[in-house]
């Protein structure tokens, strides 16, 4: 045995989560490591056939306080943190009969998941750990002889480390207190979080975030730069929760699209209307509603068909094989959907690298949240922009108010232009987007520019006009002067919708009364950077 080779006598197990359990336990066993466990993993170890020891035969104390208190106590954590190699540390474990610890098996109450079931005040709080948190953050400082495991996918790394060396080497032993230390502090930061909420503190004098791996990606934005995708566990369908069902794997700029387009597609209330979203490069590039997806998606798909091309699909409907058949005629990276059929599935399976993936459902785009941004020596952290058209008071400004058939596109064209990147435009007509202009840097040229796809969409299409003839517009931010509302109105468009606030507000209201424009404020601004 080599000498960075800790021998596992003894292990100390207690796991709310049970998954692997029985073989891993079984297999210590088997190379003659002593079990001790607490409550419901020792009953299990028990009924499974295995001699395991009752904590409470450790430290000569039963379990108290409803099971508050049962592994704080020196003779479990003397035997975690006590150093082998200094003298002092082995006298006091033999003058107060305590017994080393090499071996800490620990997954934590479940905490993250009660929450997201929506439980109470009182029942989050029981559902905190504490001796749990003490023996990982234990074990993890004294790696140099201790071995921690608080994920079952490392089970089989220490069994098979023991099998052949006769216990733990000090690489798997550190890889194993990084591993610890990451999950108590992603832990911490979901109580902290969550108590943040409850507290309704939109700044907490500290702010932790933290996340579990789904997968290590082979790039981030750029083949030059490492990324990996992490879920931090929020109750709210999207990339981090969905069933991949076919295609391979995503890439990092796949995710952050996919995810664009999923948000921008939940607006749509699946019981009022089916709704498709294309996105390119974190951008709406489509956006419609219709009686069925097929017709939604045909909708979206001639607001630029250019840019749809290589796109990311999103449906707040489960997918059915007519719309399938249309989105797999040209070609597309990722299709996100709560469901699909199976016809559907059997269409998309033809397309082998097109990524299918379902959610199970839609996220609540009411919900509260975070959005974190990092900075240089910073984290920026807002609250999600739960604002939604639907809530909001329109004012009409100008002497002619929009029509029925207006205003409902001007709600529409707001709904999507919360979703574009600031400075946007968005021209919208018969419910559809009919030319998007994204992240400029002036407002005008984001006129211009969708517009300008409006027209080229018309051509490919073989339209006299385009089809911003008729359309409504819609600003994310006011028009701080006259001159976008006019490219507008010479875009064709009809009404307006835009949050005002600016200080020429009276000579753009001036503007639009002179081309004969509705407008209306909705006193809400939704930049996104």
């Amino acid at each position: 045995m080599t000498a960075d080779i800790r021998p596992v006598t003894r292990a100390l197990i207690s796991v709310s989560d049970k998954t692997g359990l029985i073989p891993f336990a079984a297999a210590l066993s088997k190379a003659g490591v002593q079990l001790i466990s607490t409550g419901g993993t020792a009953k299990a170890l028990a009924e499974a056939g295995l001699s395991v020891m009752d904590v409470a035969e450790l430290t000569g104390f039963p379990e108290m306080m409803d099971g508050r208190v049962k592994t704080l106590h020196p003779r479990v954590h003397g035997g975690i943190l006590a150093v082998r190699a200094d003298a002092g540390h082995q006298a006091s474990l033999a003058e107060h009969a305590i017994l080393p610890i090499d071996l800490v098996v620990v997954n934590l109450y479940p905490f993250e998941a009660t929450i997201a079931k929506g439980a109470d005040f009182e029942t989050a709080i029981e559902n905190i750990d504490i001796g749990g948190p003490s023996m990982i953050r234990g074990a993890a400082k004294n790696h140099t002889d201790v071995a921690v495991v608080v994920d079952a996918a490392d089970y089989a790394a220490v069994t098979g480390e023991i099998e052949l060396h006769g216990g733990t080497t000090l690489a798997l032993r550190r890889r194993l207190a990084q591993t610890a230390y990451a999950r108590t502090a992603a832990y911490d930061a979901a109580i902290s979080n969550w108590f943040a909420g409850e507290l309704k503190l939109a700044a907490p004098a500290y702010r932790a975030v933290g996340g579990r791996l789904c997968e290590e990606l082979r790039y981030g934005e750029n083949p030059h730069q490492s990324a990996a995708f992490y879920a931090t566990g929020e109750a709210r369908p999207g990339v981090a929760s969905a069933r991949q069902v076919q295609g391979k794997q995503l890439s990092f700029n796949n995710i952050n699209d996919t995810n664009a387009a999923f948000e921008c597609v939940a607006e749509f209330d699946p019981a009022r209307t089916a709704a498709v979203v294309i996105v390119k490069h974190a951008n709406p590039c489509g956006v419609a509603e219709a009686a069925s997806l097929d017709d939604a998606y045909r909708k979206a798909l001639a607001c630029d068909p250019v840019s749809a091309f290589g796109g990311i699909i999103a449906v707040n409907r489960p997918l059915d094989a007519a719309a399938a058949r249309a989105m797999t005629e040209i070609f597309t990276e990722v299709i996100i959907a709560p469901d699909a059929s199976e016809e559907a599935i059997a269409l998309i399976a033809a397309k082998k690298n097109l990524r299918l993936l379902l959610t199970g459902g839609l996220p609540d785009p009411e919900a509260p949240g975070l959005d974190i941004r990092s900075v240089a020596g910073g984290l920026l952290v807002q609250g999600r922009d739960v604002a939604r058209v639907d809530a909001m008071d329109l004012k009409v400004v100008t002497r002619r108010a929009p029509s029925a058939r207006e205003l409902a596109d001007l709600r529409f064209a707001f709904r999507v232009a919360k979703h574009v990147k600031s400075n946007t435009i968005v021209y919208a007509r018969d419910l559809a987007t009919v030319g998007i202009g994204a992240g400029q840097m002036s407002r005008v040229d984001a006129a211009r520019i969708a517009a300008r796809k409006a027209q080229d969409a018309a051509e490919a299409a073989g339209l006299a006009d385009p089809l911003t003839k008729g359309s409504v517009v819609a600003s994310d931010a006011f028009f701080p002067f006259a001159d976008g509302l006019l490219v507008a109105a010479e875009a064709g468009a009809t009404a307006v919708i835009q949050p005002g606030g600016s200080m020429r507000d009276q000579e753009v209201i001036a503007a639009a009364d002179a081309a004969g424009l509705a407008m209306v404020f909705t006193g809400v601004r939704h930049f996104k950077h």
